[in-house]
């Protein structure tokens, strides 16, 4: 049966329109970009088969577009659609910042470390810098570590920090294991990061810990 077939409270396109993206299942999302299926296959059986084959959803969406388009169901067209999506919520992720906007959802400061740091192949610990309205003054990646780690020198911190003027600051690293418990020594150079930064009057928001699922907030943990 094709999906034109299908009752209409079924179809993607249509579950999307009455109850929004987030109701849809990652194959029903992804059947949304792929439009039709294999021979024999509704675009919906297409999609959960990339999925089966060469997911989870990440891990296929991590793939560059000259790979994306060599699976089976895709092709040129159709990997540069699904790059062109991810580089549009990337875009958006990034326009609160360059708006100025001031960040008062602490979720959406994790969601755009993630963004900036899920599926890199070393650590790496980056900083946001914010004005005294919790508006982004920049973002940088401060330091780049092996697949184990990365070294982290809060002078370095506290000096970017004057740099940009900022009045508070919150930091995020991956693990690239996809492991996003934070670690005994996150803990550890978290402390000694908000304890530098008080020296300078920069407050420490939070410390975010980059991995598989939804980033961890070391603040909301209690863990400095």
């Amino acid at each position: 049966m094709r999906i034109h077939d299908w009752p209409s409270a079924e179809r993607p396109r249509e579950k999307l329109l009455a109850r929004g993206a987030g109701a849809l299942s990652d194959a029903e999302l992804l059947a949304i970009f792929i439009g039709s299926g294999l021979r024999g296959h509704d675009a919906v059986a297409t999609a959960r088969s990339l999925l089966s084959t060469h997911g989870p959803l990440r891990a296929l969406l991590e793939r560059p577009p000259a790979q994306l388009r060599d699976l089976p169901g895709l092709g040129p067209a159709r990997a540069c659609r699904l790059a062109a999506a991810l580089e549009l919520a990337s875009r958006h992720l990034s326009a609160q910042l360059e708006r100025g906007e001031a960040i008062a959802d602490p979720p959406a400061a994790g969601r755009y470390f993630a963004q900036r740091l899920r599926g890199q192949p070393h650590e790496i610990f980056a900083a946001l810098f914010l004005d005294a309205a919790h508006r982004a003054l920049a973002f940088e990646e401060l330091f780049r570590g092996t697949v184990d780690g990365a070294e982290v020198h809060p002078r370095e911190l506290v000096r970017r920090a004057l740099h940009h003027n900022a009045v508070a600051v919150i930091v995020g690293h991956n693990h690239p294991s996809g492991n996003p418990e934070p670690s005994t020594a996150d803990q550890s150079v978290t402390v000694r990061l908000r304890r530098a930064l008080d020296l300078v009057d920069v407050r420490l928001i939070d410390h975010f810990v980059i991995g598989d699922g939804p980033p961890v907030s070391m603040a909301a943990r209690g863990l400095f």
